[in-house]
């Protein structure tokens, strides 16, 4: 959807200090050495036992400071994870009520997978918009991964998995830079891709069973593809992943050689490639591949963290335009184009 004065004001990361090299998982026997040698990816950040909620509200308070904002000024708070955040049963956007936006403002958890922020944006831009007094909205996601249920170095296919945590605000002022376009679609043919064969009740984690997308997605090829319909569901999910991003361009009145950098999951260099790069018909260098590959694919947050980065190292400016990209169990693609308006005071 095109989105019209819709703006952000702030935008703010955690990465822990501590990052994990590739070389040294796989002489621990963490990673498979043919595994480092086909993907190049470097390592993950590890949070050690620092909680996802603490990450998110480092994170928050950031990007809410750097937007010159109260947290009176709230109007929504949205939280995006993809693994767990706490005690079951807990909600983890009331950590960051009680420790930094108060209990007068709507806030709910959203759980979409690793598009879970383009979800939240839209959300958020559809709420803000909905009613004229409501001006801003915080938005965060935050995952830690290291638990006796995840293995982070054998996590999915193309992918290690990294610790972090983003926010942004989103406003109807006028911001650094504008919302232009976000759009998602839904493959549902493909929603066996990340369950495999396990059975959905009990469900896995109540009796101790690991979670691999990696498993799931071999389960997915050996036992589905034979009958036939995997080859569809997989060419559906890249004509998806095309048509979104024809959409927002469209919206945001440009074309993909105007766009300055692509932010895409922080997958391996052939899939970025691939299935975002080579669609574009843009060089990696445009990518944001080579910080991607340093900390590993933090869940929902890839996308914010190298919107960061790229703010934070000079890389985007006033009038630069930058694609993220993103898909999600469901499975779910999603796209949003940034135009950046000027160059923040913190970056």
């Amino acid at each position: 959807m095109q989105w019209a004065d819709t703006y952000i004001s702030g935008v703010g990361a955690f990465l822990p200090r501590n990052v994990v090299s590739v070389e040294k998982a796989v002489a621990k026997g963490w990673y498979p050495a043919e595994e480092a040698e086909l993907h190049n990816l470097a390592g993950a950040a590890v949070a050690g036992d620092l909680p996802a909620p603490e990450m998110a509200l480092h994170a928050a308070q950031s990007a809410l400071k750097r937007s010159g904002r109260a947290p009176a000024d709230l109007d929504l708070l949205l939280y995006a994870s993809t693994w767990h955040q706490g005690p079951d049963g807990w909600p983890p956007q009331a950590y960051l009520q009680r420790h930094l936006v108060g209990g007068d403002v709507l806030a709910t958890e959203i759980r979409q997978g690793c598009n879970g922020m383009f979800i939240a944006l839209e959300l958020a831009a559809s709420y803000l918009r909905a009613v004229p007094g409501r001006e801003a909205a915080l938005l965060a996601a935050a995952d830690n991964y290291g638990t006796p249920l995840m293995d982070r170095w054998r996590m999915g296919p193309g992918y290690v998995g990294g610790d972090a945590a983003c926010a942004l605000v989103l406003t109807k002022e006028e911001g650094f830079a504008r919302l232009l376009s976000v759009c998602s679609t839904t493959v549902a043919e493909a929603e066996e891709l990340h369950r495999g064969s396990e059975p959905l009740f009990p469900p896995g984690v109540t009796v101790g069973r690991k979670m691999s997308f990696a498993a799931r997605s071999d389960q997915f090829r050996q036992q589905v593809m034979p009958r036939g319909e995997a080859s569809a569901a997989l060419f559906h999910i890249q004509r998806a992943l095309m048509e979104v991003v024809e959409q927002a361009l469209e919206e945001s009145g440009i074309e993909a050689r105007d766009l300055t950098r692509v932010a895409f999951m922080n997958y391996s260099e052939e899939i970025v490639e691939q299935r975002c790069m080579a669609v574009l018909d843009l060089p990696m260098s445009r990518s944001t591949w080579d910080y991607g590959r340093t900390i590993g694919h933090c869940g929902a947050a890839d996308q914010v963290l190298s919107l960061h980065h790229l703010l934070m190292t000079g890389q985007l400016g006033p009038g630069d335009h930058l694609l993220m990209l993103g898909t999600g169990p469901g499975v779910t693609v999603s796209s949003a184009v940034i135009k950046i308006i000027e160059t923040p005071q913190w970056a």
